[in-house]
């Protein structure tokens, strides 16, 4: 039996490298080579702090672009060779939850959550995709590996917190965060017709980007809590909405309902972890009837979810290539980008690590 290498989970707080049996192609199935992978920081909160359970020798990663190696016998828009964009979320589009309408959460919650969550990531030689009709995209012309990587969990998940956040036509736009999925938010509630714009965070890389995807007020979360900033800055009012891309279980929940209109929408894409309760404010949250809305959700997977994306990308609405700071080259490469994350370096908002494998 073949077998192959990748950068894993051996337990929780360890990581390390392990060799594996190649996957078995199912009939509607592919296996995939990766030639661009890039770490998340939902890595981190899953190898240090054990944020969904242990897990051992579960190979990590799940944003990837690649090239086919194998389809199953069923499999009709797929070859050996093809270039292809991988989500980061492949539902099973014959589930019922798919068929009401949340494919992410297909099986169980999360359940569209598949690489290195309860199945091989995509930090190895070879990787494999359920339901690949359904779930991979041929890579279109005149997007790179590196913006291409960036849009199967980044701008997927910043953009849905966008589409959740039920923004107006010029209305006013909070975005917690400004990592890889803020700045995605950022972009996506420019396209979705966003007036005021403000960005909550502090890095000098993160603060650039935000600005090119059109923010139009930088929040300084060091000068004093946001919801009080953005309430001067609006004379009073708040904004329409809020999205949440970072911060903490207590003081974020309590800026973001503060900041926020009633009516209004808050939306969080952030991964939750290191407490076991989220913390609303009761009052701010008017005891629960302030007319303030919550959504959350994990970000769509799919194919024409993809080519959406990746036509945003083509069309020059933004350019996900922003998000890249730091380049690797080589498997091996990939766990120094993964420790870069968990590092955060003030230069970094996202590596990649490109990969030419046999």
């Amino acid at each position: 039996m073949a077998t192959f290498k990748g950068f894993a989970m051996k337990k929780i707080g360890e990581t390390g490298w392990v060799e594996k049996e190649v996957p078995e192609c199912g009939p509607m199935d592919a296996i995939i080579k990766p030639t661009c992978v890039s770490p998340c920081t939902s890595d981190i909160h899953t190898v240090w702090e054990g944020a969904i359970g242990e897990r051992t020798d579960m190979i990590l990663g799940h944003e990837a672009v690649g090239e086919v190696v194998e389809v199953g016998s069923l499999v009709t828009k797929f070859k050996p060779g093809d270039k292809v964009i991988v989500p980061a979320i492949t539902p099973d589009w014959d589930d019922e939850a798919a068929q009401r309408g949340f494919p992410s959460q297909t099986t169980e919650p999360l359940g569209g959550w598949k690489f290195s969550n309860f199945k091989d990531g995509v930090f190895g030689e070879r990787f494999h995709v359920n339901m690949a009709d359904a779930n991979l995209l041929l890579m279109p012309e005149g997007l790179s590996d590196e913006g291409a990587t960036m849009l199967v969990d980044m701008w997927s998940t910043g953009m849905m917190g966008a589409e959740n956040a039920n923004i107006p036509l010029g209305g006013s736009v909070l975005v917690i965060g400004i990592g890889a999925v803020g700045l995605s938010a950022v972009a996506g509630a420019s396209i979705l017709g966003a007036g005021k714009l403000f960005a909550a965070g502090t890095r000098p890389i993160s603060v650039k980007v935000a600005k090119e995807y059109g923010a139009t007020d930088i929040i300084n979360y060091k000068e004093g809590p946001i919801d009080e900033q953005v309430l001067e800055l609006t004379n009073g009012e708040g904004v329409d909405s809020v999205i949440i891309a970072g911060g903490n279980l207590e003081a974020t929940w309590n800026e973001a309902i503060s900041s926020v209109k009633a009516g209004g929408t808050v939306s969080n894409v952030n991964y939750l972890s290191g407490a076991d309760n989220v913390l609303i404010p009761r009052e701010a949250w008017g005891c629960g009837m302030a007319g303030i809305n919550i959504t959350n959700g994990l970000c769509p997977g799919g194919s024409v979810r993809m080519e959406r994306l990746a036509d945003l990308a083509l069309v020059g609405r933004h350019d996900p290539e922003l998000l890249v700071t730091h380049k690797f080259e080589g498997l091996e490469k990939i766990e120094d980008a993964l420790y870069l994350m968990k590092e955060k370096p003030k230069d970094l908002i996202k590596p990649v690590v490109m990969l030419d494998l046999d």
